[in-house]
């Protein structure tokens, strides 16, 4: 079966000194010597891909090439397999997000293995009404949805994504009941059902498209789910300055190794990651692809950054008896 422990964990330099990892894991100094292979856990064209690519290109200059392979399917567990199956020598490396190495484990009190290297950024969730509805903010929302119980009902990407768990959390924050949750398979439906005012309400990534709508007067934004304004919409209010500052729900983007990969290994790609994030150029292709650049990731930061996520989302998803589970296969290193 795929490997998954409890501890998610960092480089592990210490034990190539006691001769218990392979030489291969060990750091060369001529590192790397050929291409490295991202596994990006879903398929060409979304958000994750463009990051992948837009990585993959600002490291031709600084750890040489890097190609893409998109391994899509079960949540991003195929992707995910792959590199926990690789050999931890620094030439595989996986861009997950937050279904494999956040909701899963906090749905299973089970997590993949890896070695955190840098968290690249957020694609935040948006809370999106039809202009029928008479909410310009979530405090009018808040008080249109408890004087009309059972009347309101939301779209979501799927059950267990994050749009859903986002309006978990508001009904918790809230005091709200009676939300009807209507998942569809992918955010394009729930767009069209909400801009022909199928569904009053629609939680989203945000967006290019989601603003343009916005914009457009086809459908309103009344906050985003992060701590600060985005640098793409700095006009758009978000949840925590609108009273809830519990409200935070953003799916996130980052690279990790195959545990037992070197700490100078895990070093290097992560200097690296930084150094390219202090490109202003770099920066404004992220945000333009809808990513909110992060900026001051490391290692160590990005294991927080993964516990603490966990650790928040656990009490929601245990409140609404969310099951989710990875793929099964065998747990041997390529």
């Amino acid at each position: 079966m795929f490997k998954r422990r409890d501890v998610l964990v960092l480089g592990s330099g210490w034990l190539a000194g006691m001769g218990m990892i392979p030489p291969c894991a060990v750091a060369q100094s001529k590192y790397p010597e050929r291409p490295i292979r991202l596994v990006v856990a879903s398929v060409p064209g979304g958000v994750a891909d463009a990051v992948g690519r837009r990585w993959a290109e600002a490291m031709k200059a600084l750890l040489g090439p890097v190609f893409i392979e998109n391994q899509a399917g079960g949540g991003g567990s195929i992707g995910a397999a792959t590199v926990d199956r690789a050999k931890p020598d620094g030439y595989c490396v996986l861009l997950g997000g937050v279904a494999i190495l956040v909701l899963i484990p906090a749905a299973s009190h089970a997590r993949w293995e890896f070695a955190p290297i840098s968290i690249l950024g957020v694609v935040p969730i948006a809370f999106i009404v039809h202009p029928s509805l008479p909410a310009r903010n979530l405090k009018e929302l808040v008080e249109y949805a408890k004087a009309n119980p059972g009347e309101l009902s939301y779209g979501s990407p799927g059950a267990g994504t994050m749009s859903h768990l986002a309006v978990e959390l508001f009904k918790s924050l809230t005091g709200i009941n009676g939300l009807v949750h209507v998942p569809y398979k992918g955010a394009s439906q729930s767009i069209s059902d909400l801009i022909s005012g199928q569904i009053p309400i629609a939680t989203l990534n945000f967006s290019d498209q989601v603003l343009q709508l916005h914009r457009s007067g086809k459908a309103r934004m009344v906050a985003v789910m992060t701590p600060a304004r985005l640098i793409a919409a700095p006009d758009i209010p978000t949840a925590v300055e609108q009273g809830l500052p519990g409200m935070m729900a953003e799916n996130f983007f980052g690279l990790f190794a195959p545990i037992g990969t070197s700490t100078e290994i895990i070093e290097q790609i992560a200097d690296a990651t930084h150094r390219a994030m202090a490109d202003n150029g770099f920066r404004e292709r992220l945000i333009a692809s809808g990513f909110e650049p992060y900026l001051d990731s490391s290692p160590a930061a990005a294991r927080h950054f993964v516990e603490r996520e966990i650790d928040r989302w656990r009490p929601v998803i245990k409140a609404i008896g969310l099951k989710l589970g990875t793929r099964r296969g065998s747990s041997e290193r390529a």
